[in-house]
């Protein structure tokens, strides 16, 4: 890493977006609302990004169209309350106990496995384009990725994943019975 390598970490909240480049030393550099133009300062002053940080809502849900990477619906956040009949139903149908030893948490519309399944139930064609494999789903960590790569790159990580109420936590994998 050169003296004028940097990071850009973008804190992508509830309520706005932030992007803050980082020297070698840990200091910031720039700071703004919206990366291209952190970006673009610290560039001015002759750094070059060598990795990005991304920190977001976890439990907030997107599902994208693969071909133009726009978002299929507007991202259904954290605290949305909007399954909560589909998760009572899910609980008293018996599946808590199951849920619960592969993720770790309870069935809950705080978590992103059945605000996915409200999208793909409610926006038409979504589950057609869904099985088709036209789709992608994730966290907002693995949409901004999506963007930044162009496409590319369709990934989480373990912290985020495990927010889904879809991903083992024990096999570390996603899990094809949640799913």
């Amino acid at each position: 890493m050169s003296d004028k390598d940097c990071i850009l970490a973008i804190d992508q909240g509830t309520t706005s977006s932030r992007a803050i480049v980082f020297d070698k030393q840990g200091r910031s550099v720039s700071t703004a609302q919206v990366s291209r133009q952190a970006l673009s300062e610290a560039e001015s002053k002759g750094f070059k990004v060598a990795a990005i940080g991304i920190t977001n809502q976890r439990e907030t849900t997107l599902v994208w169209n693969r071909k133009t990477g726009k978002a299929l619906y507007k991202a259904i956040v954290w605290q949305d309350r909007r399954t909560s009949e589909a998760c009572r139903k899910l609980r008293e149908a018996g599946a808590e106990p199951m849920v619960s030893a592969k993720t770790g948490l309870l069935i809950d519309p705080y978590f992103s496995a059945t605000k996915v399944a409200w999208i793909l139930d409610r926006v038409e064609n979504a589950r057609q384009q869904a099985d088709k494999g036209e789709l992608a789903f994730g966290t907002v960590d693995s949409f901004l990725l999506w963007r930044l790569t162009g496409g590319k790159v369709h990934a989480t990580d373990a912290t985020n994943a495990s927010r889904t109420n879809l991903f083992n936590i024990r096999d570390n994998r996603w899990d094809p019975e949640l799913l």
